[in-house]
């Protein structure tokens, strides 16, 4: 990351839960700002996430309220449920919003970090490098099998295991219990 290069973080939330799940940590999300902030001019984090308000499961609600009064700027979309083939499931689906969110930002950044490993950010990756911006992938491959796209990982500028930012970004496990 650029020392004082304009950065955005464009956070795919369901990605990221994944990730941290499988490598058995929280993200404190006031860590991961202050990381970012020591080491360029954040201009701005964006975080992408359905709202399973008024779905059975577990609601995002509490996490969405923090994040947006403590410097997120949130982006959700309600759940959608459907049958295939016989069962319900649960979709909703941000990464075209993040993809135009992070295409419409690139002429006002430096760099750019995408916490994904979905595959599917290839071409967008691609078209901000062609605008000049530096591209950062945080995902890990420190799980079997690894959670980004081997094609993502190639294209990034730079790629960063988030098993490498647990020291760094893990909520306090005493804080969890309060």
């Amino acid at each position: 990351m650029s020392e004082t290069g304009r950065l955005a973080l464009f956070i795919d939330g369901e990605n990221l839960y994944a990730t941290t799940k499988a490598l058995g940590f929280d993200i404190d999300f006031r860590k991961l700002l202050a990381v970012f902030q020591e080491s360029s001019r954040l201009l701005r984090a964006f975080y992408y996430t359905a709202d399973f308000e008024d779905q059975q499961g577990p609601s995002t609600r509490p996490l969405i309220d923090w994040l947006s009064y403590n410097g997120y700027d949130v982006r959700t979309r309600p759940v959608r449920e459907f049958d295939a083939n016989g069962r319900r499931k649960a979709r909703t689906s941000l990464g075209i919003e993040l993809a135009v969110n992070a295409f419409e930002s690139a002429p006002h950044l430096d760099e750019m970090v995408l916490f994904t490993g979905d595959g599917d950010f290839r071409p967008l990756v691609e078209a901000v490098q062609r605008r000049g911006i530096r591209v950062t992938i945080v995902s890990t491959i420190a799980v079997h099998p690894p959670l980004i796209a081997e094609e993502l990982r190639r294209q990034a500028d730079c790629f960063v295991d988030l098993a490498d930012l647990r020291s760094k970004l893990a909520r306090d496990a005493r804080a969890r219990q309060l």
